[in-house]
C-alpha cells in the first residue's frame, strides 16, 4: 500500500511537456534536470509554464497533479503564474484559479542550511501527497558565493551543504519517482561570447556544453540526468524570442528548441 501511495499520480517528463521531452520514455519516472543559462533567458518563465501544465485540471489540458516550488531568490511571481493560468483556462473564474493554486506548494529559503533542512522535512510531505509529481528549485546557485565565502579556504567546507542537498535530492527523486527541475545561473561564462554574438553552445546542438563551466559541487554534477541550456536569440535582442538546447547526458544526444514568451506564457 505504501509503495502504491508513492507511485500513484506520478507523471513522466513526456507527460509534463511533450514539446520538450517527446523522445523520452513515458514509463520512466524520476528524473533530475538542470536549467542553465544567464539571467533573463527564460528559465523561471519555463518553470511557470511547467507548473501551470501540472496544476491545471485535466479538463483544461493539464495533468492535475501537485507541484512543490522552492524559491531561493525570493523572486517567485504569483501574479505572473495566475496570469498564465487565466489565459489557459477556458473559463478563468476565481474559483478555478484557486483550485489550481491549491495544487501548488511554495517554500522560500534564505540560505543553503535552510534549504537542506527544508529538503530533509520533505519526505513526510511527499509520502502524504501521492499526487505530488514535480519538485522545482529556483535557483540552486543562489547561495554559491555566500557558501564560498563562509567556507574560507576549504573547498570541502564551501561545498558541504550543497553536497548534502544534492545527495538527498537524488534519494528523494529516485525513491518517490519525482521529477526535479533546478535552475543554475551562468556565473563562469565567457562574456565575450555573449556580447559579440551567440555562444558556441547554441550554434551546434551537439556541442551544447562548449561554453558550460561547472562550478557547483561534483555531487550535483553527478546526479543531473539532463542539462538544458537557455539563451536569448541574439538576432532578436528587442524581441521575446529565446532558444534552448536540451542535452541528455547519458546518451549525449542534444536537441534545440526555439520559444517565445508572451502574456499567456511560453509558446514553442
Amino acid at each position: 500500500t505504501q509503495l502504491l501511495a508513492r507511485l500513484e499520480g506520478r507523471s513522466s517528463l513526456k507527460e509534463i511537456e511533450p514539446c520538450l521531452f517527446a523522445d523520452e520514455d513515458s514509463s520512466v519516472l524520476g528524473d533530475i534536470l538542470e536549467f542553465h543559462g544567464p539571467e533573463g533567458t527564460g528559465k523561471t518563465e519555463m518553470l511557470y509554464h511547467l507548473t501551470a501544465r501540472c496544476i491545471l485540471p485535466k479538463s483544461e489540458g493539464g495533468l492535475e497533479v501537485e507541484v512543490l516550488f522552492i524559491d531561493t531568490d525570493y523572486r517567485f511571481d504569483m501574479l505572473r503564474l495566475v496570469t498564465i493560468l487565466e489565459h489557459r483556462l477556458s473559463q478563468s473564474c476565481e474559483e478555478m484559479v484557486k483550485q489550481c493554486l491549491g495544487r501548488l506548494f511554495l517554500v522560500s529559503c534564505v540560505n543553503s542550511t535552510q534549504l537542506l533542512l527544508t529538503l530533509y522535512s520533505l519526505e513526510t510531505m511527499v509520502c502524504s501527497h501521492p499526487s505530488l509529481c514535480l519538485l522545482i528549485l529556483d535557483s540552486l546557485s543562489a547561495f554559491y558565493w555566500i557558501d564560498r565565502a563562509n567556507g574560507g579556504d576549504s573547498v570541502n567546507l564551501q561545498e558541504c551543504t550543497l553536497k548534502k542537498c544534492a545527495q538527498f535530492l537524488e534519494k528523494l527523486v529516485s525513491e518517490y519517482r519525482l521529477v526535479l527541475f533546478a535552475t543554475t545561473q551562468s556565473l563562469m561564462q565567457k562574456t565575450s561570447h555573449w556580447t559579440e554574438g551567440p555562444p558556441p553552445a547554441f550554434n551546434h546542438p551537439g556541442e551544447a556544453d562548449v561554453d558550460y563551466r561547472p562550478y557547483l559541487c561534483k555531487a550535483w554534477q553527478r546526479v543531473v540526468k539532463h542539462r538544458i541550456f537557455f539563451s536569448k536569440q541574439e538576432d532578436f535582442k528587442t524581441s521575446n524570442q529565446f532558444s534552448l538546447v536540451s542535452r541528455h547526458l547519458k546518451s549525449n544526444s542534444s536537441k534545440k528548441h526555439v520559444f517565445i514568451i508572451g502574456e499567456s506564457g511560453i509558446e514553442f
